[in-house]
């Protein structure tokens, strides 16, 4: 996530000179398998119905809301709350110039390990990796430290599993590795054909459960007044400033868009505030993407023609 609003502005500008902003409608699109596949399907279902010009323009969580406040962009296909609630606050309620959809995509967020790395080490608790002895089970280039990986760059949830490692204690005993997802489900796949152990950032909807055998580590429950979350966009001292020794909260996945989408295309806006998915269509989507390779946009045109009936609904 963008640490200052300098950057942020950069990208507007350059966003604002694309080719996109002749488009009708602009959906942005973050750099996850799920996001890209609701992306391309809200950019079908609207060019069929509607018969309007769609273009999607990629970006981070921060670049797109403020591009819709903007104009430059007008619907984030996945937004993870409470993940992004300083967003939501700012532009949903302060500014009101970008609306959630109240449909839900029900997901959770937990730190994962194999199965028969759990067998090998005995870990039960993520609270267990403040142990040094535990998280040198996780040692793999000797430096007396455990890795585990915790997110991507850019990632509002990696930016809150720095604060939890930094609030249970074991951001002393591991190192917190941000990567790309495919590369982190890589080394999830090489440790568990080479017999390792591993232990990572795990959430659903996701392939990650389809292919492996996981168990999520045990947390104290959510406690809403020990959560205290800031992120970069924040404030400097994000992480100084920030607590969360516990579990996270239930996590739902909204469609979000502009409001001046209301006036100058008010039919996609009405469509866009009735999309609804569920948590097995999404995780269906993640896999074709991520496992079958599917591409993005020919997945979308199959994905419509075989949901004809729910997409119609949305228009309705």
């Amino acid at each position: 996530m963008f640490k200052s609003a300098l950057p942020i502005a950069t990208a507007l500008t350059m966003l604002l000179n694309t080719a996109a902003m002749a488009a009708d409608v602009v959906i942005g699109v973050p750099n996850w398998a799920s996001a890209a596949a609701t992306a391309n399907i809200l950019k079908v279902a609207i060019e069929d119905n509607l018969g309007l010009e769609v273009a999607l323009q990629n970006g981070t969580n921060p670049i797109i809301f403020e591009a819709m406040d903007k104009g430059a962009m007008h619907v984030h296909p996945e937004v993870w709350m409470p993940n992004q609630q300083n967003l939501y606050d700012t532009f949903v309620t302060q500014k009101g110039t970008v609306k959630m959809n109240p449909n839900a995509v029900l997901s959770d967020q937990n730190i994962c390990v194999t199965r028969a790395t759990q067998e090998r080490t005995g870990i039960e608790a993520l609270s267990d990796l403040t142990d040094p002895v535990m998280a040198a089970n996780f040692d793999t280039d000797g430096d007396g430290m455990g890795e585990m990986w915790i997110g991507g760059a850019g990632w509002a949830s990696t930016n809150v599993e720095k604060i939890r490692a930094k609030s249970y204690g074991y951001a002393e005993t591991m190192q917190l590795m941000e990567m790309d997802e495919t590369l982190a489900m890589a080394q999830v796949d090489a440790a568990t054909t080479k017999d390792k152990n591993i232990v990572f950032y795990c959430y659903t909807p996701h392939h990650m459960f389809s292919l492996y055998d996981l168990v999520k580590l045990t947390e104290p429950a959510y406690d809403a007044e020990q959560w205290s979350i800031k992120q970069p966009t924040d404030d400097p001292n994000w992480l100084e400033v920030s607590t969360a020794p516990t579990a996270w909260d239930a996590t739902r996945l909204h469609v979000f868009y502009s409001t001046a989408l209301e006036a100058t295309q008010p039919l996609a806006a009405a469509m866009l505030g009735n999309v609804s998915f569920d948590t097995e269509q999404v995780n269906g989507m993640v896999y074709a993407l991520s496992v079958e390779g599917k591409d993005p946009a020919e997945f979308a045109r199959e994905w419509v023609d075989a949901n004809a009936d729910l997409v119609d609904a949305w228009f309705k």
